[in-house]
């Protein structure tokens, strides 16, 4: 009896990890664009302070207007990334800039997202790993067998 080449664990494995290649592809340019502070400078004027509470945690946000420094176009309603309810008030101005990803703008010490954009190509890359190998593997079994037939 020949074995399968790839189950169907494996071939839920190789979509799983495609996807989480995927998503973390798709974040990569923007990430290590806010991680190395490069993008439009300009000025972020807080208007109002955005809330999310779960079990013992609260996450803020600022939300407000950005104002290119070398007179771009304003982005209106854009939030700080990593901005909480102690570091501005309504009406606050602060340096910040803009990789363009939709909603956000960045104050002058970038951003961390990049470690789950790695995180996300890594465990894809990894789980795509699992299939792939055990598809070669089943070649060179079927090859050696292959060969084993013809010398006798």
């Amino acid at each position: 009896m020949r074995r399968k080449p790839l189950s169907a664990f494996d071939l839920t494995t190789a979509a799983a990890g495609l996807l989480l290649v995927y998503l973390g592809a798709q974040s990569v340019g923007p990430a290590v664009a806010a991680a190395r502070a490069d993008g439009v400078w300009g000025v972020f004027t807080a208007r109002r302070l955005t809330c999310v509470t779960h079990p013992g945690h609260e996450q803020c946000t600022w939300q407000g207007d950005f104002r290119p420094a070398r007179g771009g176009t304003p982005r209106r309603n854009v939030a700080l990334y990593g901005s909480g309810r102690g570091t501005l008030t309504p009406g606050a101005v602060t340096r910040a800039f803009d990789t363009g990803r939709d909603g956000h703008v960045y104050g002058p010490e970038g951003s961390s997202e990049w470690v789950m954009s790695a995180l996300l190509l890594t465990g894809g890359g990894s789980l795509l790993t699992w299939p792939v190998r055990r598809y070669f593997a089943w070649r060179r079994t079927l090859r050696a067998a292959s060969l084993a037939s013809r010398s006798t």
